[in-house]
């Protein structure tokens, strides 16, 4: 491990490939981790010394201090085994500086562009004045990177890792589905429309994963044939072309703005700008427009390219239900709005430490504004109503006992829809089979649910959930979800053997399209040779395989458990092989929403044209790392 000129984070690595463009593959001498990067940007090496040899990595940082010590000083210092380290001063403001190649100077730069990319920061903040100061004051020895070596090495880099990290997963994954989201910024000088992709598998041990395949700028007007074309390449990029079961996609740019808040509900000022823009037209079910776009989802140009592997998502569609059913009762903004106004003025004149006791430790976050998110705030009003009318001096701020009742109705009214809402809201297990179970949920609800004053709001949910979410208590996709959750099965249906029957023809669809497994061509071993001693023991006869109705016949007759679906499955998958198999396939659908779609919304809010917020040209970059922070830096 010697070196006669330099200490290089490689000498702990063995250069097996080198590739165009810098790119190279090495193996770490230790225990033999493949790591590929380019031979400019070392930190994944450093990375991998630090979390997995931190001895080996503790050497390196001292070797390092001990040639920059013999620089600085004039000294040569000799490694045992290694030559005389020549002298390469490198001074700024008489404090030696770190070398390109330092873990200290790698793991800083890193750190910066985490921070850029979870921020989705313009790249020329590592040139701004103020920026280089603050670097210089926390650490003097770290020399600021320029803005073209992250936007040219540091980026790219990363990318790279993405990229090849998300195709070995997707190779090894039988089948997977596709979601699409669309955004379109709305304030002047903003970026025109982009294009997610998310891709959801199940690994071979039985473990959820999401990744982001592509951010893409769309150019002129998005028409289907134009994202038609963007998915055929991201397809062939990442060799998913024949995996994918599902495609979850809207019609609409913005579509995920279902995350609405309640009418009249506006907290802390500068929200009411965010109601205007979740009211503009761009919305999926506002006004007619939208309604008629949803009624003839069948003949939408998606469809038309997609098929019938196109399907909507479940949490917004669950969403536009509850939107569309508040807007049936104008009268609720007024309560509404006098409850905003009270919350305001208390959390502006209360202190916090008094405050906590009603609200305890857990207050609504400013910038979680959903209308999950502020129903839960009318419920801990109502429920400290007492407490908020001891501490408010302004009697016209009090709610009265006719807007209490009216609040009280509306939370009993919305909490199954608020329990769905969070249930569907994950990406780390199956949501898919919770759809189902839900609507029924909520229509029972809906029917024993009495009110005086919220009638209206009753109905238009009532009306929104038959005309929205009806079709799929009939769709084999979500019948076969849930019957195939453990937590499930078939408890939930009013005719068992009609659902059975579609759960058969789903699933012999399923392996049809597989096809037969092909056999192993590993020699069979040869038979053991039966002891004399325990020949009077009976041979236990071959197990024969079970038929998809044999299969399915004991697994329903098994009592439902709370065990988590993937973990059944995992556990499960010898004895019902086949069903295991769809099992695997059909919980690639999510019902939730995705990653790509959060940093969309954050967007929205950020492009504003009063925030004078620059986002950066490549922006379409960083989204793409952002969404897929987590393999990068687990």
């Amino acid at each position: 491990m010697a070196s006669h000129t330099r200490v290089s984070i490689l000498d702990y690595f063995n250069i097996v490939f080198e590739g165009e463009n810098g790119k190279i593959e090495s193996k770490c001498k230790a225990c033999g981790t493949r790591i590929q990067a380019k031979r400019s940007v070392t930190s994944n090496f450093v990375t991998h010394l630090k979390r997995k040899h931190q001895a080996m990595y503790d050497e390196f940082v001292k070797k390092k201090d001990i040639k920059r010590e013999a620089c600085a000083s004039g000294t040569i210092q000799q490694f045992p085994g290694s030559g005389n380290l020549a002298r390469s001063s490198h001074f700024a403001g008489g404090v030696a500086k770190f070398e390109r190649n330092d873990p200290r100077q790698l793991l800083i730069s890193e750190a910066i562009a985490k921070m850029i990319i979870r921020d989705l920061q313009a790249l020329h903040i590592v040139e701004n004045e103020g920026f280089r100061d603050l670097l210089q004051l926390l650490e003097p020895r770290y020399t600021p990177e320029p803005r073209h070596y992250i936007e040219k090495q540091l980026l790219p880099g990363y990318c790279f890792q993405v990229q090849l990290a998300t195709k070995q997963a997707l190779a090894a994954a039988e089948s997977c589905s596709v979601m699409l989201d669309l955004w379109k910024g709305s304030a002047a000088g903003s970026p025109g429309t982009y294009l997610g992709v998310t891709c959801q598998f199940i690994t071979a041990d039985w473990q959820i994963q999401s990744v982001l395949l592509a951010c893409v700028p769309l150019v002129g007007h998005h028409a289907a044939q134009q994202i038609l074309a963007e998915c055929d390449e991201i397809s062939r990029t990442h060799n998913i072309a024949g995996k994918v079961f599902r495609i979850v996609a809207d019609l609409e740019p913005n579509a995920g703005r279902a995350t609405f808040r309640l009418p009249g509900f506006c907290l802390h000022g500068g929200e009411r700008e965010e109601e205007d823009e979740d009211s503009s037209d761009d919305d999926v079910g506002t006004g007619e427009a939208g309604e008629a776009g949803q009624a003839c989802v069948g003949d939408s140009p998606l469809d038309l390219c997609f098929g019938a592997q196109r399907i909507d998502c479940f949490a917004r569609s669950l969403g536009l239900c509850v939107r569309e059913g508040l807007r049936a009762s104008p009268q609720l903004s007024i309560a509404l709005t006098k409850a905003a106004c009270l919350y305001n003025y208390v959390t502006a004149t209360v202190a916090p430490d008094k405050l906590g006791q009603a609200y305890g430790t857990e207050q609504p976050a400013v910038r979680d504004r959903g209308w999950t998110s502020q129903l839960k705030t009318v419920r801990r009003m109502l429920e400290s109503a007492e407490f908020l009318e001891d501490v408010v001096d302004r009697h016209d701020l009090i709610l009265s006992s006719f807007e209490k009742a009216v609040l009280r109705e509306l939370v009993e009214v919305l909490e199954p829809f608020e329990e769905a809402t969070d249930l569907v809201q994950g990406n780390k297990y199956v949501s898919i089979s919770l759809a189902l179970p839900c609507v029924l949920g909520l229509r029972k609800h809906l029917s024993e649910t009495a009110t005086r004053q919220c009638t209206g709001v009753l109905v238009g949910l009532a009306q929104s959930l038959d005309r929205r979410l009806a079709g799929i208590l009939e769709d084999p996709l979500y019948v076969t979800a849930a019957a195939l959750d453990p937590q499930f099965k078939l408890t939930w249906s009013n005719d068992t053997e009609q659902h059975k029957q579609v759960l058969l023809k789903e699933v012999a669809k399923h392996i049809q399209a597989s096809g037969p497994q092909e056999p192993s061509q590993e020699p069979k071993p040869p038979p053991s040779k039966r002891s004399k001693l325990f020949s009077f023991i009976k041979q236990r006869p071959a197990s024969q395989a079970k038929t998809v109705e044999q299969e399915l016949a004991t697994y329903l007759l098994e009592e439902p458990t709370e065990e988590d679906s993937l973990h059944y499955w995992k556990r499960k998958a010898t004895d019902f092989p086949q069903l295991s198999q769809v099992a695997k396939k059909v919980f690639t659908v999510p019902a939730t929403t995705t990653s790509v779609e959060s940093i969309f919304k954050s967007l929205g809010k950020t492009l504003r044209p009063e925030r004078c917020r620059l986002l950066p040209k490549n922006l379409e970059t960083l989204i793409y790392l952002k969404a897929n922070y987590r393999i990068l830096w687990p």
